[in-house]
């Protein structure tokens, strides 16, 4: 129980520091950011479920996403 209790709070302290770096990016920087998150949750996700690599699966849908969202323009910014 104090191993897993021990994991956790280190992977806070990661995520947070790791968010903390997030706060002077520029649009372009924040589409790849968000884009290979959500990539790599889905393709964690995908690749648990289909009987495959999670690990995989985050890995070609964090590069796919990260890809995408560099790659989309940022027109409806601006419109405004």
């Amino acid at each position: 129980m104090r191993k897993s209790t021990t994991i956790a709070a280190l992977g806070l302290v990661c995520l947070s520091l790791g968010l903390g770096a997030c706060s002077g990016l520029n649009r372009q920087e924040q589409r790849a950011l968000s884009g290979g998150a959500i990539g790599a949750g889905a393709g964690a996700a995908v690749g648990a479920l289909t009987g495959g690599s999670a690990i995989t699966g985050a890995l070609i849908g964090g590069a796919g996403g990260a890809a995408i969202g560099a790659l989309t323009s940022d027109d409806d910014h601006k419109r405004r």
